[in-house]
């Protein structure tokens, strides 16, 4: 038997097998997610403050987002690293820039030098998923969404992030201010809840000069989690108006003019939401509100406009530009 047996594999073998190769990966994804929505004249840059690896939690106060100029918020979300390290290069360039020219970079050109910057290293690319928002030099709110290697699109909303495939398609489909909620069509319709902007008649909601006639098919559409055999229709303002047509001989939708009220609250409800989702987001929510100069503040300093647990402080400026920044902070859930 012994003449059968397998001889063990000598060191030649070895290497005629081929060469051992030992890979490095020099990227980690450390979590968190950040978005941004523009308004007609101030932008909302928002990110959480959880750091991430895995089922690790590294810390649980790590900043995504920050302050460029007066009128220029960055969000950045990936490796955490890269991400700190390429926000000390803008600074730096916006520094150089301002020495040059003895003026602040405009809105839209920190846009085209961050594509740059990235299209730069695209062959050993920052692991960075970039959000710029604040005000363009004609007094507009703006958002510049780019990918790790430089591609980049001004938009009116964006997330991104471990929960972009939770947050995004709230943002493009609604802002939630009121439910109406009916039984199905065996029973009688039924309003359980209605936000005092609308007013019923004969079970048709009319609410910014659209009319929402009742439904009579016995499809289910839910918004959450509620009662057994509930249909549930959501009369909300949109962001981007997906899948909505303007009446006959009304005025096209445009987007980017949510009230901001009406943009916080759908900042929280994006994070609260996703913090109830997903392990990689919590602990802590940064919102930054950049606004136009001469804007008043008494949507978001006036009694009563902020909820409770919400702290607000106005950042200092950095130059002689009038827009004013301010940073609003909430916790979030820490398991």
């Amino acid at each position: 038997m012994a003449l059968y047996a397998e001889h063990p594999a000598s060191a030649h073998d070895a290497h005629a097998a081929g060469p051992t190769q030992h890979a490095f990966n020099p990227y980690s994804d450390n979590g968190g997610t950040i978005l941004a929505i523009a308004g007609k004249d101030f932008s909302v840059i928002a990110g959480d403050t959880r750091q991430s690896e895995g089922y690790s939690i590294q810390t649980r106060y790590a900043r995504k987002v920050w302050q460029l100029t007066d009128n220029a918020v960055l969000a950045t979300n990936g490796f955490a690293a890269d991400g700190k390290n390429f926000v000390k290069r803008v600074k730096q360039r916006l520094e150089w820039y301002q020495h040059a020219h003895h003026k602040q970079m405009p809105l839209r050109a920190i846009a085209r030098m961050i594509q740059t910057m990235l299209y730069g290293r695209r062959f050993f690319p920052y692991y960075v998923y970039n959000i710029l928002g604040g005000i363009e030099e004609d007094g507009s709110g703006a958002v510049y969404s780019f990918d790790p290697v430089g591609s980049y699109e001004r938009e009116a909303c964006r997330a991104a992030g471990a929960a972009q495939s939770l947050v995004q398609p709230f943002l493009d489909n609604q802002v939630s201010v009121g439910i109406l909620l009916h039984f199905s069509s065996h029973r009688h319709p039924s309003i359980c809840s209605f936000v005092p902007s609308a007013s019923l008649r004969k079970h048709t909601i009319v609410t910014n000069d659209r009319q929402f006639p009742p439904r009579h098919d016995n499809s289910t559409r839910y918004l959450g989690v509620f009662a057994m055999e509930a249909l549930s229709l959501a009369l909300t303002p949109q962001i981007y108006f997906k899948n909505q047509v303007p009446e006959p001989g009304a005025a096209p939708f445009i987007p980017g003019n949510l009230p901001l009220s009406t943009v916080l609250g759908l900042v929280v409800d994006s994070f609260t939401s996703a913090t109830e989702r997903h392990i990689e987001v919590g602990d802590g929510l940064e919102v930054f509100v950049v606004m136009n100069k001469g804007r008043t503040t008494d949507d978001l300093l006036g009694e009563g406009q902020l909820a409770e647990g919400m702290e607000i402080e106005e950042l200092g400026a950095l130059g002689d530009g009038g827009e004013r920044t301010f940073l609003v902070k909430r916790a979030l859930k820490r398991d």
